[in-house]
């Protein structure tokens, strides 16, 4: 499980950074390290590259023009990337029939100035790096050797069969940041390349999820398109898919059927942020571990949509149209292994009821929540982050015995509401709770009475003065580290202070 965890959260990070990912570096290429010379270096180098071992040329970031000469044809690993070529001559790559590894990155090679034979000769070519360059159409033949192909960032607007087909080695593609719709890709550009594991087609102008995709995916990036239909069967056979990437779309619900999703029995991380949805997608596999859903148009969550997914640890459902009625008592009962629920950002005016017994972190600020009640987090006692900020508690509503049941809690976040005191009953193993921007009138020591692991305190911007603070408040909280002051509403005998940590 602990393997399973770091995967999740890795996953996790990608959904603060959407967009298209990364052009691959050379962790995907065979291109070795340059300090590792186990070789003498050999005799003829082209002038002001630098040739460490006997099969590499390296001349990145040399403002080179033209294609450098008196390369050896002994050649498999060539570095031209960072310069200002504009053309490939076929002649000079053709004697390279050794060749492994090509990187042209970042130069300013257009298809005008790549032969359409340019590869021909390169029979043991695995590695080839074009990303950020100026091609208008892909190479209209690669060589069948092709393990990792990235033609990233240029402005193809046209692939051909031979671009990626007919690849039985081929395992990564990277078409993102082009300008590729549906028109510009054959039925079978894939056909014949069995083994491609990651293919990204993010930043593009596709309107529909391509058709005869390679059956061996296991990452597919489509976010940042104008995606407003999945063809039924379209995945279908991806049944390898782990990681689905379509945020930033178009996609509505009649774009998306029962089907759409049921067959990919591998699949963990999905993102449909940043869509038109406005209901949780049918259909959906029990191994999905990730599920994200921010942005759309949801207005109510179905306990029947989610019924599939129970294996679901991470729901993200900030800045929908969820409202009073949105998430209806036992809507997320099927999952049973929730680990953390994000609704920030949404109308709803309560905590939602029911919530599953195991859930770790309710993050629920920017909502329009009134009330606490006594047993409104009996459920979740094992909830250890709880973020209520920003909402509209007042104290009289908030039950002196609500936080009471939460026995693991280590965050509290209560900022930014119409708090006039401090709750009550709050558990002993706080190590972070959070009373900015309420309206404190007064701090007393019982409320704060057992708190010994509270580690940080934030008071900031409330109505407290130095005489509302009650003798012997700060007295049990031994582990304070920093306690963010309040800020008086009485004018100052002298400029404040910046916070510090505090002692005590």
């Amino acid at each position: 499980m602990g393997r399973q965890t770091q995967r999740l959260s890795l996953l996790l990070l990608l959904l603060l950074l959407p967009g298209p990912p990364p052009t691959p570096g050379m962790e995907d290429a065979a291109f070795p390290h340059l300090g590792e010379s186990s070789q003498p270096p050999p005799r003829a180098c082209p002038l002001r590259c630098s040739c460490p071992r006997a099969d590499t040329v390296d001349c990145n970031g040399l403002d080179l023009q033209v294609f450098p000469d008196n390369i050896t044809r002994a050649a498999q690993h060539l570095s031209l990337q960072n310069n200002q070529l504009q053309e490939l001559p076929y002649n000079e790559l053709s004697r390279l029939s050794s060749l492994r590894t090509l990187n042209l990155h970042n130069n300013l090679i257009s298809s005008e100035g790549l032969p359409d034979e340019a590869f021909e000769s390169l029979t043991q070519l695995q590695h080839i790096y074009v990303a950020h360059n100026k091609l208008s159409v892909a190479p209209q033949f690669l060589p069948r050797s092709l393990r990792v192909a990235d033609l990233a960032a240029n402005q193809v607007t046209e692939i051909f069969p031979l671009t990626f087909g007919e690849k039985p080695a081929l395992r990564s593609v990277y078409l993102h940041n082009n300008q590729l719709s549906n028109a510009g890709l054959p039925p079978d550009a894939f056909h014949g390349s069995e083994a491609v594991v990651i293919l990204s087609l993010s930043s593009n102008r596709l309107s529909y999820l391509p058709p005869s995709l390679p059956p061996s995916l296991e990452r597919l990036h489509l976010q940042n398109n104008l995606i407003s239909k999945v063809p039924r069967g379209a995945l279908s056979r991806q049944t390898h898919l782990r990681e689905l990437y379509l945020q930033h779309n178009q996609l509505t619900d009649s774009g998306l059927d029962a089907t759409t999703f049921s067959k990919l029995h591998h699949l963990e991380y999905l993102d449909l942020s940043h869509n038109r949805l406005a209901s949780v997608p049918a259909g959906l596999p029990r191994t999905l571990a990730v599920l994200h859903l921010g942005r759309n148009r949801i207005r109510r969550v179905e306990a029947a949509r989610l019924r599939g997914a129970r294996g679901l640890r991470y729901l993200l459902l900030q800045h929908n149209q969820l409202g009073a009625t949105g998430l209806p008592a036992g809507a997320l009962r099927p999952l049973r292994g929730l680990h953390t629920l994000h609704l920030y950002g949404n109308g709803l005016d309560r905590v939602p009821l029911a919530l599953p017994r195991r859930l770790r972190a309710l993050v629920l600020p920017h909502n329009h929540v009134t009330t606490l009640g006594a047993r409104d987090l009996a459920g979740t006692p094992g909830l250890a982050e709880l973020n209520l900020a920003y909402n509209r508690l007042v104290s009289a509503r908030v039950h002196r015995r609500a936080f009471r049941p939460l026995r693991a809690l280590r965050s509290l976040d209560l900022a930014g509401n119409l708090l006039t005191r401090l709750p009550g009953g709050l558990p002993g193993g706080l190590h972070t709770l959070r009373l900015q921007r309420n309206q404190l009138r007064a701090l007393e020591p019982e409320p704060l009475a057992g708190l010994d692991q509270l580690r940080e305190l934030s008071l900031a911007h409330n109505r407290l003065r130095v005489g509302d603070i009650g003798p012997g408040t700060w007295h049990e909280l031994q582990a304070l580290q920093v306690r963010r002051r309040p800020v008086s509403h009485t004018a100052p005998t002298a400029p404040p202070s910046p916070p510090t940590p505090c002692s005590v």
